[in-house]
Formats: C-alpha cells, sequence, structure tokens
C-alpha cells in the first residue's frame, strides 16, 4: 500500500510530502494509522544533519500515537482497534536486557539499530524511518515488540508525548536517577523533556526542583510542572547559582538540552559525596564530554538514559495512567497543534523557543 509521509530528502532542507510504498504488513506486525505525532528536538537535529544517526531520505518523528488498522499473522496482544504507541525502542520480553530491571535497551532493538530497517519506500528505493518509527507518515508498520496498547480515554494529541519526551523525562528521574523523596534536583534546559524531569522529580517528592534555561518563558511555564526555582543562564552562573542556592550542590541534575557545555555544568552543579547527573540530551555527532577523573573519585557519578529507562510495552502505558489521574501534566505540554502540512513551522517554532510540544496531524 501507499501513505503519505512527510520527507526530508537531504540535510537542512524543508519537509515535503511524498506517497511512499508501504511494505506489507507481515507475520508479528501490525499497521498502524498515526492519529498524531509530537515533533522533538532530536528530529530538528536530524534535519538539520547536526546529529543524523540514520541516512537521507528519512520519515522523522518517533512520538506518534494511533489506531490498529491490520493484525499480522501470530500476533497475540494487540488487537483491531486499539489504541497505541509506536516505540523506538521495543520490548520483546525475553532477552536478558527485557528480564532485567536495570535497562530498557531490548537486545532485539540493538540488533535493529545496526541494520536499520524501514517500511518506507520511494521509487524503489529506501526511505528511513527515524528511530524505526517514522512518525510523519500516514501509517506505519511496526513488530508487536514495538507497539504499546495504552488507554482508550486519552486523546491522540496528549497521549503520543508519552512515546519521548514524556518517557524520558520522568523515567530518568523514575528509573535512571531513582530519585528519592527529599532530594534536591536541577534541570538544565527546560523544553519537552526538562519540563517533564521536572514533573518527575515532583512526582518523586524532591524538595527543590531548580530550572536552567536563557528562556525567560520557561520560569512561569515550569511553574505549572513543579519547578521551585529559576536560573537564568544568560544572565548568571548557573554552577556558582545552584551551590550558593543548595549549600554546596543538589542532589542529582539533569542535562535535557543536548549540550556538552551544560553537560559539565550540570556534572559541576551536583554535590561532592554523592550528586549524580544524568545525560539525556544529544549533542551534535562528534562532540565529546571530558570529565577529570579525581572529579568522579570525589563520589559524583554520571550516567546516561535512553528514553528514560522506561520499558515501552509494560512501564510506558502507565504514565498515561499517571496523567488521568491528575498526577501528570500533559495538557500544559502540548502549546501547539497543526496540521501536518504545517510540520516545518512547527520546527520553526520550536527553533524560536515558542514552543513546549507541537502535535501535528493529517
Amino acid at each position: 500500500m501507499k501513505t503519505r509521509a512527510m520527507v526530508c530528502h537531504a540535510p537542512g532542507t524543508p519537509l515535503v510530502e511524498e506517497m511512499l510504498d508501504l511494505a506489507p504488513v507481515g507475520p508479528g506486525e501490525v499497521l498502524i494509522e498515526i492519529m498524531a505525532s509530537g515533533l522533538c528536538h532530536t528530529d530538528l537535529s536530524q534535519i538539520e544533519g547536526v546529529a543524523a544517526p540514520y541516512p537521507f531520505p528519512i520519515v522523522v518523528g518517533h512520538e506518534g500515537a494511533g489506531i490498529v488498522r491490520e493484525v499480522g499473522p501470530g500476533v497475540t496482544s494487540i488487537t483491531l482497534g486499539d489504541h497505541v504507541i509506536p516505540l523506538g525502542i521495543g520490548e520483546c520480553g525475553t532477552c536478558r536486557n527485557c528480564l532485567s530491571d536495570k535497562t530498557n535497551l531490548c537486545e532485539a532493538f540493538l540488533a535493529d539499530i545496526a541494520i536499520q530497517p524501514t517500511p518506507f519506500s520511494l521509487n524503489g528505493n529506501p526511505v528511513a524511518a527515524y528511530s524505526g518509527v517514522g512518525s510523519l507518515a500516514q501509517f506505519v508498520v511496526m513488530a508487536e515488540r514495538n507497539v504499546a496498547v495504552i488507554r482508550k480515554d486519552t486523546a491522540f494529541h496528549v497521549a503520543c508525548t508519552a512515546g519521548c519526551c514524556v518517557a524520558t523525562g520522568v523515567g530518568a528521574v523514575i528509573h535512571t536517577a531513582h530519585v528519592e523523596s527529599g532530594a534536591t534536583v536541577a534541570v538544565f534546559g527546560l523544553g519537552g523533556i526538562g519540563l517533564n524531569v521536572v514533573q518527575g522529580a515532583r512526582l518523586a517528592g524532591a524538595s527543590r526542583v531548580i530550572g536552567v534555561d536563557i528562556n525567560p518563558l520557561r520560569h512561569e511555564q515550569g511553574k505549572r510542572f513543579g519547578l521551585t526555582d529559576f536560573v537564568n543562564a544568560r544572565e548568571t552562573d548557573a554552577v556558582a547559582a545552584i551551590q550558593a542556592m543548595t549549600g554546596g550542590g543538589v542532589d542529582y541534575a539533569f542535562e535535557a538540552a543536548g549540550s556538552v557545555a551544560l553537560m559539565q555544568q550540570a556534572f559541576e552543579s551536583t554535590r561532592i559525596g554523592g550528586g549524580s547527573t544524568v545525560v539525556l540530551g544529544v549533542p551534535p555527532d562528534g562532540n565529546a564530554l571530558q570529565l577529570v577523573p579525581f572529579q568522579l573519585q570525589l563520589g559524583r557519578t554520571v550516567q546516561g538514559s535512553f528514553m528514560g529507562n522506561v520499558k515501552g510495552r509494560s512501564q510506558l502505558p502507565s504514565l498515561l495512567d499517571h496523567y488521568a489521574n491528575g498526577r501528570l501534566n500533559l495538557d500544559d505540554l502540548v502549546t501547539h497543534r497543526l496540521p501536518m502540512s504545517a510540520v516545518n513551522e512547527g520546527f520553526a517554532l520550536m527553533t524560536r523557543g515558542e514552543s513546549l510540544r507541537t502535535v501535528v496531524a493529517f
């Protein structure tokens, strides 16, 4: 079959609508009609070519939600009409990593990274799917292990955010850092992911949540998610300010902007003797974080987190339960809803710092 999709043909070029050929649904696969897709900064980095793990041409988008329209042979956990989120990181449920409580990096996902399979093609030539999803298409074909069934009473434009920014931010607090009640937290970068770190910290019972950004609008916006303090990094030294506010540094710092310089600042803002830094942002290709070993010997740690260490099928759907029960604020997260034809304007809003999450749909 064919599907409408927004395609980026080369780095730095606008997305254009194409009619792509879509591979038929095979054993263990499902066809999903994408009803809404959030725009993430990693999509923009791929489009611009500054952090581009996938070849061009490409259908970006990995934060989608939709309805199952076809189920292939052998699929047992998904039925026609289910509301679902397609997952960049699947969960087979049987490999060593899936059976571990330490990681969400399914071994099947790691294998897929190496070969980068895609269901899309144009004129017989493959078109990549970002993160193995490509949710800026009207239809996608996904393996059963890469599909999370979600509750049907959550609007698609809200539900889709759980597929990336909510899982990444909230999950990093709960499943990666294991922030405890009463802890102090600093968040560097208050975009969609950073604000979900903020509300994850609130959910965990953090006593103080300090946000760092260069956009002053993020101060008032952040309060709606649980921010207690704000540092405008254009006006003050963020590290010195945080150390002064906390008497030597926070217990946990999260970098959510994809800047190596901010990763270093986040690390330096943590307390000696137990401070922990979690890296969430994706920096431009070739950038490397450098640390002096003695800084680690002083008891500080650094760890990465991919999609918040949230297992996609078994854990991600519960994020929408938190939303339904009033524990997570996703309504204020989606600041713009646009037709798919305006997707390039959606990315422009992101670049100008005017949106938190823009959601598009055909």
